[in-house]
């Protein structure tokens, strides 16, 4: 498909059912840590991926290619994924979905921030530090007010966070290295092949690996495999190829709203005033550092 000037309808229905995915993602993986140790589930993901990937290559024909100058970035690319999802998936052991949503999904104001420091030519703006500014107020809110919040772990707040440090590092990585250079699937297969390793030792840290696991927690461990580490994240980068990477980022402010709603509906988890406050500053906050600007006429 040609690349698009702007969102169209397709666009913007993917996006938003991406959003919704994602969302679900933190409900599946709040369940199946009932049954599997997060981060050996986390591992058990990496290795079911990356089998899964490859052979989409194969089948594709998508050449396997590493040039020299990739190795290193793509060894640190698969050692901060790894880093990310012990942090989210230890986060989601922890508290509430509604709560790692607001926290988790403030990585674009993390990666504008960085992309400040670490990419030329992409400089926050005055409207981008509002909007950080207002993001960042969100989080303070999120970590402060716990009271009314039902389960609310302060480490599992603190852990969400990282995993949002985490994801905007990667994306920061595959922005600003040689492997902007490369295949999407070549940089998700490097995340995956070196993560899995890492995911699979350390979990030997974490307590036992199983937690009394029944067949809905398998088919969690499945559904992440198949349709989020491997359709949902190849289908994303599909998406970023065609549309305005600005207007794509936008919609990452809807993931936290369908957090905050589908851990009230699926779960049950109390929505103090609290979360809905800190679930507004960081919305608006996205909402103004992605806000693509006006064209002159």
């Amino acid at each position: 498909m040609e690349k698009k000037p702007r969102i169209d309808a397709f666009g913007a229905i993917s996006l938003t059912c991406f959003a919704i995915v994602l969302a679900f993602n933190q409900v599946v993986i709040k369940v199946v840590n009932d049954g599997l140790q997060p981060v050996f589930f986390a591992g058990l993901r990496s290795v079911g991926g990356a089998l899964l990937i490859y052979a989409w290559m194969r089948f594709r024909g998508v050449r396997l290619s590493l040039p020299a100058n990739t190795i290193l970035p793509g060894l640190a690319m698969g050692t901060l994924f790894a880093v990310e999802f012990i942090c989210l998936f230890l986060a989601l052991d922890l508290t509430t979905v509604t709560r790692s949503s607001v926290i988790f999904y403030t990585m674009p104001m993390w990666m504008a921030l960085g992309a400040h420091v670490f990419i030329p030519g992409d400089r926050l703006t005055a409207r981008k530090s509002a909007g950080l500014v207002l993001a960042f107020a969100g989080v303070v809110v999120a970590l402060t007010m716990r009271g009314d919040s039902g389960e609310a772990s302060l480490a599992g707040d603190l852990l969400a966070l990282a995993g949002a440090l985490g994801w905007a590092g990667l994306a920061l990585l595959a922005r600003g290295s040689a492997l902007r250079e490369v295949r999407p699937e070549v940089q998700l297969l490097w995340q995956l092949v070196i993560s899995a390793p890492i995911l699979l030792l350390a979990a030997l840290f974490f307590g036992p690996l199983l937690r009394e696991p029944e067949l809905i927690h398998w088919a969690g461990l499945v559904f992440q495999i198949v349709v989020i580490v491997s359709a949902g994240f190849l289908f994303w980068l599909w998406l970023l190829s065609i549309y305005p990477p600005s207007s794509v980022a936008a919609f990452s402010f809807l993931s936290p709203v369908f957090g905050v709603l589908l851990g009230w509906l699926l779960l049950g988890e109390a929505v103090g005033s609290g979360v809905w406050i800190a679930l507004a500053l960081v919305c608006g906050g996205l909402i103004l550092v992605n806000r693509p600007p006006r064209q002159k006429l």
